[in-house]
């Protein structure tokens, strides 16, 4: 692993942050590669390529929240080795949707996959998941907090 690629790495994730923030859907779309599939808490299971690089659907999800979006990337550990590097964190979302009577607040966990191609980092792999109990209820855990 060079300093050099996980410091383009952190800047990448630093700009993604700054982008969901801002609601800059088209920052967003320019970070990842034409094959991307990610994996992410809204249905379906799997949104591939142009379906996560599409900036007209990532504009319509920021019309769906009212007032600011917080975006907050925790305990980021990143790997690289050569061309491909991966990384994980905890994840901060807070927000309150259209119609809602209050907002809320979600952790989650995040993997990223990068490849490097012509001297740049892009994503192209998003892994995000909510823990949920095992118990009778299977109800997603949307109160755990680092």
């Amino acid at each position: 692993m060079t300093e050099h690629d996980e410091t383009r790495i952190r800047e990448l994730l630093a700009v993604r942050t700054d982008a969901m923030t801002s609601r800059d859907a088209e920052t967003l779309a320019s970070q990842y590669t034409p094959d991307v599939i990610a994996f992410t808490l809204a249905p379906p299971l799997a949104h591939r390529g142009a379906d996560v690089i599409d900036v007209e659907a990532r504009k319509a999800w920021f019309d769906g929240f009212e007032g600011p979006i917080e975006y907050e990337v925790r305990d980021l550990e990143i790997t690289v080795g050569g061309d491909i590097a991966y990384c994980h964190s905890l994840t901060r979302l807070s927000t309150t949707p259209k119609g809602a009577p209050a907002g809320f607040e979600l952790w989650f966990r995040s993997t990223l996959c990068f490849r490097k191609g012509g001297g740049e980092w892009r994503i192209t792999h998003v892994h995000d998941s909510t823990p949920f109990y095992m118990d009778a209820t299977m109800s997603a855990a949307l109160d755990l907090k680092p």
